[in-house]
C-alpha cells in the first residue's frame, strides 16, 4: 500500500521524491513515517543509490531534535499529505507528514505547504543562485 500511494506521490508532483527525512548529526533521522505510524526519530541506514542528501545550514540542530521529540507519535498526516496532491485540505496541527514534520522541525512557518518534490527544488534553486552571484 505504502509503494502505491508513493508512487502515486511521485507521479502527481512530477518529481522523484516521495518521503523526506531530517538526518542528524549524530546518524538519527527524524521525519513522520506512514510506515511507522507517524512522527519519529530512529536510526536509519541509508543507500546513496537510492537517497539523496542536502545539508541544512543555519538552523539549530537541538531545537529540531526537540520538535521531534515533542510531537513523537502524533499520527502520520494521510489527509495532508493528499491535500498536496489533489487541492487544499484543511491542516490539522495534530497530525504531520514527513516534509511538514520536517520543516515545522526547522522552524518554517506554513510548513504544511512543503510537499516532498518542492524542497529539493528550492535548496537547488537557492545553491544554484548563490553560485552565479
Amino acid at each position: 500500500m505504502a509503494g502505491l500511494f508513493n508512487r502515486g506521490v511521485r507521479v502527481w508532483d512530477r518529481t522523484p521524491y516521495s518521503h523526506g527525512e531530517l538526518i542528524f548529526s549524530d546518524g538519527m533521522s527524524g521525519s513522520s513515517s506512514f510506515v511507522d505510524g507517524g512522527v519519529r526519530l530512529k536510526k536509519i541506514i541509508y543507500s546513496s543509490d537510492r537517497w539523496d542528501f542536502f545539508k541544512v545550514e543555519g538552523k539549530d540542530e537541538a531545537t529540531a531534535r526537540q520538535w521531534f521529540i515533542d510531537h513523537a507519535g502524533q499520527p502520520y498526516d494521510v489527509a495532508g499529505i493528499t491535500g498536496c496532491v489533489i487541492g487544499p485540505i484543511p491542516e490539522d496541527k495534530n497530525k504531520s507528514f514527513c516534509t511538514e514534520a520536517i520543516m515545522a522541525a526547522l522552524g518554517y512557518s506554513d510548513p504544511w505547504r512543503f510537499r516532498p518534490g518542492i524542497i529539493p527544488s528550492l535548496y537547488q534553486q537557492i545553491h544554484f543562485s548563490e553560485l552565479k552571484k
